[in-house]
């Protein structure tokens, strides 16, 4: 049967084979060409195929299996897209043929560029009906501390949280950025007082966010000398009292250290920011916008901005309150030595989620109340079909007890859009200088290593343009190439050394791959037009071959992303597709062989350095074209 694949407008070109396969099968097989499109599954290794139907899968009752698999194979008639089946056990493997497989690919690839590997129709609420409009994404993620570090956990999730925006992108959805600033809360009175004592107008315009934290070291140590002697004071106190003595001298001495310390004036600071005194919130304000201005940069450098900065702050009073009555009024919120919490041990499906506390006896709400709050007011704004959580995995039982508690409050159709992509955490972070403070500390560590590891290579050093920049960009990979190299729930041990090795699977390892396809373009001085007259039969060889079956496979490798939701998905693909370009270059060579077969040659490292030009460009890195 004959079968002219010139469907280059199909997002995913694996999709015309499953079609053409389905076809083919449903009268020999007797099962719909929906049911088995369905159930063709890519496979690990080239050797099991391109694409595997397993039989049983199809409701054949397994003692009969391996007889239908033989008996559908010899059945198979012939076609110009895919060989014959080869029979393993339960299994069917289909084989593309080569020719049309590269004349489909290649220029799909070429034509396509940065498209390729993208599908709008997957976003889509209904495929049928593109006028219902795309599915839109509320993602969540990063959301540092102002004048606190930022830690391992918030750079897992600024890299995980990236990724996982620019993927759903890729797929159509309509993604909001959010970053959930932690700016609001007794801190920023203590830090406005700080400021007053200790700040320098000068040190918090060239540097906010090292400022403001110095500063908030500096007025706690100041303060830990006050807060110990109150709590001696009040343990003298407890004694007193257990003895039966006058206790009335000591309760005057705690009320007079406690009124004139450093934590009481932070406290009244922040009473006068939650009842609206514009000069405190001005203060605050100017702290809040030179942190993001300079969190922005930072950001900037690793490819990711973000629609919307809102942080504890911007969730109004009134909807924490609601949420506080919504919870007294469905009879989820009981009264417990003062404060109020929410019992969740007292049924058996909730019990390993214990006891959530709602308020404080002060009154005073909490994360989850905020929480509640907010998760309330992304619905109302955005009207979401997803509500994502990037956050460390030590937050589980919070996020847990968070969408449990809306699920009970009748909010289920909140709870089953809410997600925690969850992460393990990272060892041994620290910089050359010491300890950890801030992304720029780590950034400009691995960059100054970069550099030196570069330095090693004088010619091809004194090759690139502007080093320092390129050390930069090298070292940014390497940070984030490591922390997407396992599976998101492993911790991981932070290695400078590791990291920045051309050997083995790091980032600089795969801009070095991008910068080699980019040098034998530039040696091959071939124009687009002569690519495109390509005769991509003479991509005979096996290394040929292979590589475009890797590149046919890449639009199927962000589909399987969006299931496991993991960047090591993309990452692995990456690894696994230059390592066969890497061992291809001496069987391959394009400069110095014959015009036809150099064409075509160029015009499949053309499209595999798109491809690995895609990929990064999806894991949030920025591909280097020397170095």
């Amino acid at each position: 049967m004959g079968h002219n694949p010139t469907a280059l407008e199909a997002s995913n070109p694996i999709d015309i084979y499953r079609s053409h396969i389905s076809e083919l099968l449903a009268p020999i097989t007797g099962k719909s060409a929906k049911d088995i499109y369905e159930r063709l599954s890519w496979t690990q290794t080239f050797d099991k195929g391109d694409l595997g139907l397993a039989v049983p899968s199809l409701r054949v009752p397994p003692k009969e299996a391996s007889a239908k698999a033989s008996e559908w194979s010899q059945n198979f008639p012939d076609s110009d897209l895919v060989e014959k089946p080869v029979v393993a056990g339960t299994f069917l493997q289909f084989f593309f043929k080569p020719h049309p497989l590269s004349k489909l690919i290649v220029p799909s690839i070429l034509q396509k560029k940065t498209l390729y590997g993208t599908n709008p129709k997957l976003g889509l609420r209904d495929e049928a009906d593109p006028t219902k409009g795309k599915k839109r994404m509320v993602i969540d993620f990063s959301s540092p501390n102002i004048a606190k570090p930022f830690h391992a956990g918030h750079l897992r999730s600024t890299i995980i949280g990236g990724f996982l925006a620019n993927l759903y992108e890729a797929a159509g959805w309509d993604v909001v950025r959010l970053n959930y600033l932690g700016d609001w809360g007794r801190q920023f009175g203590l830090l406005a007082n700080a400021f007053q004592m200790l700040g320098s107008e000068e040190k918090l315009e060239k540097d906010p966010i090292g400022h403001l934290y110095d500063i908030y070291v500096e007025i706690n140590r100041i303060s830990k000398p006050e807060e110990d002697e109150i709590k001696e004071k009040k343990d003298a106190l407890t004694q007193a009292s257990a003895n039966g003595k006058d206790t009335t001298e000591l309760e005057k001495e705690i009320q007079a250290l406690e009124s004139k310390s450093v934590n009481e004036k932070a406290r009244q600071y922040f009473k006068r920011m939650e009842e609206g005194d514009e000069a405190a919130l001005a203060t605050w304000r100017r702290f809040r916008d030179l942190s993001i201005q300079r969190y922005k940069k930072t950001y900037s450098r690793l490819n990711i901005h973000y629609d919307v900065y809102g942080g504890e702050s911007t969730v109004e009073l009134e909807r924490m309150d609601r949420a506080v009555k919504q919870l007294e009024e469905s009879g989820l919120s009981e009264e417990s030595q003062g404060a109020i919490i929410v019992d969740l041990t007292k049924n058996p499906k909730t019990k390993k989620l214990g006891k959530a506390l709602v308020r404080k006896r002060d009154g005073s709400s909490l994360y989850l109340t905020r929480d509640i709050g907010e998760a309330y007011k992304r619905v109302e704004v955005y009207q979401p079909d997803k509500l994502v959580y990037v956050v460390a995995s030590q937050q589980e039982l919070h996020l847990a007890q968070l969408f449990k508690i809306l699920e009970l409050m009748g909010h289920s159709d909140i709870a089953e859009k809410c997600q925690h992509i969850s992460f393990g955490m990272v060892q041994g972070m620290s910089t050359r200088k010491g300890t950890v403070k801030f992304l720029d500390d780590i950034l400009r560590d691995v960059g100054e290593k970069m550099h030196e590891v570069m330095q090693t290579n004088k010619t091809k050093y004194e090759q690139v343009e502007n080093p320092e920049q390129t050390a930069d960009t090298l070292g940014i990979t390497a940070v984030m190439v490591q922390d997407m190299s396992g599976k998101r729930i492993n911790g991981y041990e932070f290695s400078l050394d590791r990291m920045t090795s051309f050997e083995g699977d790091t980032g600089p390892y795969l801009q070095y791959a991008h910068a080699r396809l980019c040098s034998i373009t530039r040696k091959a001085g071939l124009s687009a037009e002569d690519l495109e007259s390509a005769d991509l039969s003479l991509l005979s060889e096996s290394h040929a071959i292979n590589l475009v079956r890797a590149l046919s496979s890449w639009p199927d490798v962000v589909q399987n992303t969006l299931k496991t939701q993991e960047p090591v998905t993309v990452l692995s693909y990456l690894f696994k597709m230059t390592h066969m370009l890497s061992s291809s270059y001496e069987v391959l060579q394009v400069v110095g062989s014959e015009p036809e077969i150099k064409k075509a040659r160029m015009a499949l490292y053309k499209a595999a350095r798109q491809v690995l030009n895609n990929g990064m460009k999806l894991l949030g890195l920025n591909p280097v074209e020397r170095m």
